[in-house]
């Protein structure tokens, strides 16, 4: 197989492979206009599935692209393309991958790599099991092996966290064939030809910077090179994170909810400017909103949502945003 061929989006000869493996056989087979899909002004398809898939995510109706970093998503689901998206928490970057997979109808699995995520957890392990009574040690594959070998977008979340020893698991899943060597069962596993692989994280692999994200690394430099596509998602544009927050939280008022996003930019900015050292993601929005419904206090509402997770020395000036935006003192 020639260096070009391995780059293309559907490489592998998907007949030879099932003959090794049945899960090799179901490939995408319809494309979608990107225009109609997504609602991008551009002209371009994207491959997925027009049959039922299992662990394909919900469509979220309400959901906003972001333009580049949808297309970087489409680039890594068409021609096979490893895609990282970096930006702070909040932002909707596991969901956006989430809700193109949805709209593709392209099953999506997501893992956390947290300090207790090992190599056995991805790769496998002997396990003892009970066959016609006896006691049998049986091979368990791990996710990573199972999700190569399946039409499966795999993503992982927080990958800035992850152990030395796990990122150098993934390291060979990175190359452009994509091979993963099983050195407990002497097997080389070949990536099915709809296997894709993502990633976020809240750095850009140079470690915690800002002091908001304990527990993130720096990245291997080597490793960090063989992701093809570095894509970084901002918050939202004012008037779009409107709509969203009116769609997911119904029956709050138009001028409370405009005000909502625009104190929680008003914290993005403080942050930016070292005056916080903490800030309103869209989530933290959502979640004043639904428990404002719940308390029917809206200044209860941020206090349990937001402000109470602030550092007290910062609290005066969130006070002072909250003034601004509803003439109101906390």
């Amino acid at each position: 197989m020639s260096k070009n061929r391995q780059s293309e989006p559907m490489a592998f000869d998907v007949t030879t492979l099932a003959a090794d493996n049945p899960r090799y056989t179901s490939i995408p087979d319809k494309m979608f206009d990107v225009r109609k899909t997504f609602g991008l002004d551009i002209d371009m398809e994207a491959p997925g599935f027009s049959h039922e898939m299992t662990n394909v995510p919900e469509v979220d109706t309400a959901y906003q692209f972001d333009h580049d970093t949808t297309l970087a998503l489409l680039a890594g689901f068409a021609f096979n393309r490893r895609v990282m998206i970096q930006g702070f928490h909040g932002t909707g970057k596991s969901s956006h991958i989430e809700q193109v997979a949805a709209r593709l109808n392209w099953p999506c699995i997501r893992i956390n790599l947290d300090s207790h995520v090992s190599r056995i957890d991805l790769l496998g392990k002997d396990m003892i099991v009970l066959k016609e009574g006896k006691q049998v040690t049986e091979w368990k594959e791990g996710l990573l092996p199972w999700a190569i070998q399946n039409p499966v977008a795999l993503v992982f979340d927080e990958y800035d966290a992850g152990r030395p020893d796990v990122m150098f698991v993934i390291q060979r899943v990175l190359e452009a064939d994509g091979r993963l060597t099983l050195l407990d069962q002497n097997q080389v596993i070949r990536p099915h030809p709809a296997f894709r692989l993502f990633a976020t994280a809240n750095t850009v692999g140079l470690g915690d910077t800002t002091g908001l994200y304990h527990g993130t690394h720096q990245l291997n430099q080597g490793q960090l090179d063989r992701w093809n596509i570095v894509t970084i998602l901002n918050y939202l544009d004012h008037q779009d994170e409107v709509k969203i927050v009116n769609a997911k939280v119904e029956g709050l008022a138009a001028k409370d909810v405009d005000n909502m996003v625009k104190l929680a930019d008003m914290t993005r900015e403080g942050f930016k400017n070292g005056d916080l050292s903490t800030l309103m993601s869209p989530r933290s929005v959502i979640s004043w909103g639904e428990n404002y419904k719940i308390f029917k206090d809206r200044e209860l509402a941020f206090r349990l949502s937001f402000l109470n997770k602030c550092d007290e020395m910062e609290r005066p000036i969130i006070a002072e945003y909250y003034q601004r935006c509803f003439g109101v003192e906390l």
